[in-house]
């Protein structure tokens, strides 16, 4: 019997001084660190000289400890890096029937409970195939954390640029000497809550030895908030569609870093797949009749991302990259040999774009709106005998001509109550005459940010050579170290910078490969969107970044997204060879 004794007590010390290992956040202690506890442990068991009182002592702690020991090899990786936050040593186990407790002015927000089964489904996903093997166990586990608590301060729903996202979490014990863990998480807006959820799955981790789920080095304390308020990804809908769950299958993966802002691109010059009620024949535009968004699945992918916290902005690209529009009404091209721009010179190329916004605006509420303005050669209206003749009438340029098309854009979306977004070109030409309120958007190249702040403006970047997805030879770190506010010192210009959006275009892209191409380098845009830049600029990329992106890839992949390796050079391309998830 004293040596059954012995032999559990050395048993449950090693795993007891196990589960005080030291660790600090996001660095994996050396192995050797782990093996000397043990040892030390273990050594002072077999040196003493009266082992009975300790034998007790041992066998109190067993019947109040986690049942579930720590591995020694279970570092905890969050992505984005939340703002502050302090871990501790010890391991907690967490209930597969964990309830929820939602109190506050927002107690009886149903996106927070949604939001919650999401989560919870994720959580437990091993651990609902093992629990068909636990009705036959006798004995009934004892689990710390059972009861998840939120606290929501606001009862408002309104998702708007700039709501609240800042949330805490706490997950502990409830003091010192009690055998109940806690976990809190405390929000203004169910928005700041639902980022609060995300932070807590990536706490959980799926142990296989013990078929449970753990959270290693408790008790944490984390305080998080973003660093921009816009973190976009754009999805191009015209070079190819995207039926509407693959659509919502993306959404959920931008919610898994963070990301607030789906661009949708619905609209150019290869298709035009949306329904527009006023204007029935505009999705005539479509590659085919298969490959079209009702308004009902515009509603339904806009009401998908509010329950995820994404806001969706539209855009509708004028005057250039519109000659799908003409498949429905021919009238909008110069003519039936020069297709794009819009002709000028006819009240209907207007009277079309506001019976459009006006039908939008009943489906997106967001107060964004991005009339494109990007890439517009002239050259159909100088050589088209109407648009030449309207130019000479009102004494315009071309160049003149476009400014007069994107200013009146711009005052119909103002007049639907939305504020205009514009690519940079817009800017670069006519700065001085853009409305006050426009937000410019950088995709060129460097600079234009500042540029932009400086004359007032407010700025999203989004510069090609490192934040445009389909350049695929655009590695991870250049897309993890680009900064929105290079070349921006004034902190009331930095104020001016919205954020940024990583931008997924659709030339080479469909269903087949575009998870795969936007992650996880699109995760890597997330973490500097949403992180600290001090912390999230020091040290070796290759120590204190790329760990967790790697790790944060397998997440995706175990929660379904096909996100490719992180190292490869050309994104999305296969695995180099046999190898773990964790180090490619």
């Amino acid at each position: 019997m004293i040596r059954y004794f012995r032999w559990l007590t050395n048993n449950i010390l090693r795993s007891c001084c196990v589960s005080c290992r030291g660790q600090r956040s996001e660095v994996r202690r050396p192995p050797s660190m782990a093996t000397r506890s043990v040892h030390h442990c273990s050594s002072l068991l077999s040196h003493t000289s009266n082992p009975v009182p300790l034998l007790l002592l041992y066998l109190l702690l067993f019947l109040f400890r986690s049942p579930f020991p720590v591995s020694a090899d279970s570092p905890t990786y969050l992505l984005p890096l939340p703002w502050e936050f302090t871990s501790g040593e010890g391991t907690l186990s967490v209930d597969p029937a964990l309830s929820l407790s939602v109190s506050g002015k927002g107690g009886s927000s149903g996106i927070v409970k949604e939001g919650f089964d999401r989560y919870k489904a994720i959580i437990f996903k091993n651990s609902d195939v093992f629990s068909i093997f636990s009705a036959f166990r006798k004995k009934r586990a004892v689990y710390d954390v059972v009861k998840l608590n939120v606290i929501v301060h606001s009862a408002s729903e309104d998702l708007q640029l700039g709501i609240a996202e800042s949330y805490s979490l706490v997950v502990g014990r409830s003091h010192n000497q009690s055998i109940i863990g806690e976990a809190t998480i405390e929000a203004t807006t169910v928005f700041g809550a639902l980022r609060g959820l995300e932070t807590f799955s990536q706490l959980c981790t799926f142990d296989y030895g013990s078929k449970t789920v753990l959270i290693h080095n408790t008790p944490w304390i984390i305080h998080d908030r973003p660093r921009f308020k816009y973190r976009g990804l754009l999805l191009d809908t015209s070079r190819h569609y995207f039926p509407v769950d693959v659509i919502k299958h993306i959404l959920e993966s931008m919610s898994f870093a963070k990301l607030n802002v789906l661009h949708w691109h619905i609209i150019d010059e290869q298709a035009f797949p949306l329904e527009v009620p006023s204007y029935s024949k505009l999705w005539h535009g479509a590659y085919s009749k298969w490959e079209r968004y009702t308004v009902e699945d515009a509603y339904e992918i806009v009401n998908f991302a509010k329950s995820r916290g994404i806001n969706v902005m539209a855009e509708v690209d004028v005057p250039g990259h519109a000659e799908s529009w003409g498949k429905g009404y021919p009238d909008l091209w110069p003519s039936s040999s020069c297709r794009e721009p819009l002709d000028i010179t006819k009240n209907f190329t207007f009277e079309l774009i506001s019976g459009i916004l006006s039908d939008m605006r009943k489906i997106f509420p967001f107060e964004l709106f991005h009339l494109g303005g990007d890439e517009v050669n002239t050259n159909c209206w100088t050589s088209t005998p109407h648009v030449k003749h309207w130019l000479q009438q009102h004494n315009m340029t071309a160049k003149q001509a476009y400014k007069y098309f994107v200013l009146k854009a711009q005052n119909i979306a103002i007049s639907k109550d939305w504020t205009p977004v514009n690519w940079e070109e817009t800017f670069n030409t006519f700065p001085e005459s853009l409305n006050r309120r426009t937000v410019v958007h950088n995709w060129l190249g460097p600079g234009v940010c500042p540029k932009a702040v400086a004359r007032g403006f407010r700025c999203i970047f989004s510069n090609q050579g490192v934040w445009y997805l389909d350049h695929l030879d655009v590695t991870w770190d250049q897309v993890y170290t680009a900064e929105p506010l290079e070349g921006i010192s004034d902190p009331s210009e930095q104020e001016l910078v919205l954020g940024g959006e990583v931008c997924m275009w659709g030339e080479t892209i469909d269903t087949s490969n575009v998870q795969q191409t936007i992650w996880p380098r699109a995760a890597a845009a997330a973490e500097r969107l949403w992180s600290r830049k001090d912390a999230t600029s020091t040290g070796s990329l290759n120590t204190t970044a790329l760990p967790r992106l790697q790790y944060f890839r397998c997440l995706l992949n175990r929660r379904g997204v096909q996100a490719a390796p992180v190292t490869n050079f050309y994104a999305r391309t296969q695995p180099l060879g046999p190898g773990s998830c964790y180090d490619q």
